[in-house]
């Protein structure tokens, strides 16, 4: 599988903009579920010093993780794919009752010249999911926005204690497709 060519960009630049916006706010701790579309991002945190790629086997499970480094002291981030946030319902809760930052970076299935019938259902329910959960949501379509979108989303996170998810575009991504 991989992302058509009509992509956005063919060697996309912006995984490294959101690495490099990590790296400025202090983010040490990634928990992430492999995931195509942040494959580059998930490469930079793994051969950085200062970050900690942690696998997971399912995305609530990053949400917890990010509650324990809040409390040991340390900033992080979760990468998941949409079709991941369906999992992530009842972990959500903790975030209100237990006031710690989170941010969440979700590439997009589901919209954009989706292939696969399965990921259209939480593809096209993932913002109101998060929302309906009190996570504010932004949004990324193209290269030219990532860095802005998650400079807002960080500082809201962050600095004003507002659970807040970045929706990666499918768009911005690229769809993808099966090949032989």
């Amino acid at each position: 599988m991989h992302a058509r060519a009509d992509a956005a960009d063919t060697v996309p630049n912006w995984p490294d903009d959101i690495f490099a916006t990590l790296q400025r706010f202090d983010i040490r701790q990634v928990p992430y579920v492999p995931d195509a579309g942040h494959s580059r991002l998930i490469q930079r945190v793994l051969a950085s010093s200062t970050m900690r790629g942690i696998p997971l086997t399912t995305e609530e499970e990053g949400v917890a993780l990010l509650a324990g480094a809040w409390a040991g002291g340390q900033r992080g981030v979760l990468l998941m794919q949409s079709s991941g946030v369906g999992n992530c319902i009842n972990m959500l809760s903790l975030i209100p009752i237990l006031r710690f930052p989170f941010l969440t970076l979700v590439t997009m299935r589901g919209e954009w010249g989706e292939f696969n019938p399965w990921q259209v259902p939480m593809g096209s329910t993932t913002q109101g999911v998060f929302e309906l959960s009190g996570v504010q949501v932004l949004r990324a379509s193209n290269a030219a926005e990532v860095p802005a979108v998650l400079e807002a989303a960080a500082s809201q996170a962050y600095n004003a204690l507002t659970p807040t998810a970045v929706l990666l575009s499918q768009r911005l991504i690229g769809a993808k497709v099966f090949t032989k």
